[in-house]
């Protein structure tokens, strides 16, 4: 595993933890250039159902080491291939159809907020910060991630966070939709869990083909096409359905097996 993470798994959940305190969990080049490789680790698993990203230490991340910054973003060209490092690994956690969870304490900030709302759900510590801050660096927010923050918060809080830079605290995260629920520090990794657990429990393919779907809703496709209908026709079809609809008759718990 590439120096700055720690990949760890516990049954069916993985957990990708930024192992850089020393550095509020900095995300250098080297890690983000990792991320598409843990996602597809985690896809390809038969056994994993759930990814959870977190912080070693007080913090979630920093965002991007701006250290390097003087090195491999020194020109044009060279902010541009480090550009398309966090690009590849925003587009993975997106792209990925089993769920991502980010469990966020301290400062949440710049990158790191990135991949946050790159991850599918975001709970969060009364004591962490958010805030992504483009604008105090002169540099301008990719384009798949400014979609992907207007469609969560709306473009007014996208443009109060992106144009001003300021912090948020996590119980004004929560009010405008960027994450979901907020806990008292001591208690956030066991909320997290729970949730965690929950979505373990749930019928897999129904997991991945609705996350799918919500993916091209918030690209902009309005209707549905082919691979949509092939989603829906397949778990018609797959041993989910049944159980679930039996279970449902004769009030038991489901145990799905897709």
């Amino acid at each position: 595993m590439t120096d700055g993470f720690s990949f760890t798994r516990d049954g069916a959940v993985a957990r990708l933890t930024f192992t850089r305190p020393e550095k509020m969990n900095a995300i250098n080049h080297e890690m983000w250039s990792a991320i598409p490789d843990v996602a597809d680790r985690v896809e390809a698993d038969p056994e994993l159902k759930v990814l959870v990203l977190t912080g070693a230490g007080p913090h979630f991340s920093a965002g991007a080491d701006i250290g390097e910054f003087r090195t491999l973003r020194a020109t044009a060209e060279g902010a541009a291939a480090y550009d398309k490092a966090v690009d590849a690994a925003v587009a993975a956690l997106t792209g990925m159809r089993k769920p991502s969870v980010a469990m966020i304490q301290g400062n949440c900030i710049g990158g790191g907020c990135q991949l946050s709302v790159a991850c599918d759900f975001r709970f969060a510590a009364d004591d962490a910060r958010f805030g992504i801050t483009p604008a105090r660096l002169g540099i301008v927010y990719q384009y798949p991630s400014t979609r992907a923050l207007v469609s969560l918060v709306g473009p007014a809080h996208a443009k109060y966070l992106l144009l001003s830079g300021e912090l948020l605290a996590a119980p004004r995260a929560r009010e405008i939709g960027l994450v979901h629920d907020v806990f008292p520090a001591a208690e956030l990794a066991a909320a997290t869990s729970r949730f965690v657990e929950t979505l373990c429990s749930r019928s897999q393919a129904s997991i991945r083909g609705m996350n799918r779907m919500i993916e091209k809703i918030v690209a902009g496709q309005e209707e549905a096409d082919q691979e949509v209908e092939d989603i829906r026709l397949a778990v018609l079809h797959g041993a989910d359905y049944a159980e679930g609809v039996d279970a449902f008759l004769t009030r038991r718990a489901p145990q799905f097996t897709d």
